[in-house]
């Protein structure tokens, strides 16, 4: 997808979400799908802490510049903007792993799955290390 112009990218991340409303586990075909983004390592113009300077769904697919931060979040929009979980709590939570010194912005799905913590599957909750600290918690909307 990622290859793809513009509104070839918007068709497959509409047809991500129409497959999420029926499929059987839809997480991990979340996961998978979002596991093919080419990650930069950090995009300057958006500040985790500060929702008012995030782009909208769309304007990250148009630029198509993802770090773990925008790759995060957009697995959260690509839920909420679903039947499915569309009723669902998503957090974007950032996690500091103080002993390896790594950050991580991860997806929490209704405080029972994370996401983004692994890029192969979805943790539970519970599988979080409890050392890890918590840094940042913000409540995903529905975007417009």
């Amino acid at each position: 997808m990622f290859k793809l112009d513009l509104d070839r990218r918007l068709a497959a991340w509409s047809s991500l979400r129409k497959a999420l409303e029926v499929s059987d586990d839809p997480l991990q075909d979340l996961i998978d799908f979002w596991q093919q983004t080419p990650i930069i390592p950090n995009n300057v113009l958006i500040d985790p802490f500060y929702p008012a300077s995030w782009p909208t769904p769309w304007e990250i697919i148009e630029q198509n510049r993802y770090d773990d931060f925008t790759k995060a979040i957009m697995m959260g929009y690509t839920l909420l903007l679903t039947d499915r979980y569309k009723n669902s709590t998503i957090q974007l939570r950032t996690l500091v792993d103080k002993v390896r010194k790594r950050l991580y912005n991860v997806i929490y799905v209704d405080d029972e799955q994370v996401l983004n913590f692994s890029d192969t599957e979805a943790f539970l909750t519970s599988q979080i290390p409890e050392e890890f600290l918590l840094e940042n918690i913000i409540e995903l909307e529905r975007p417009r």
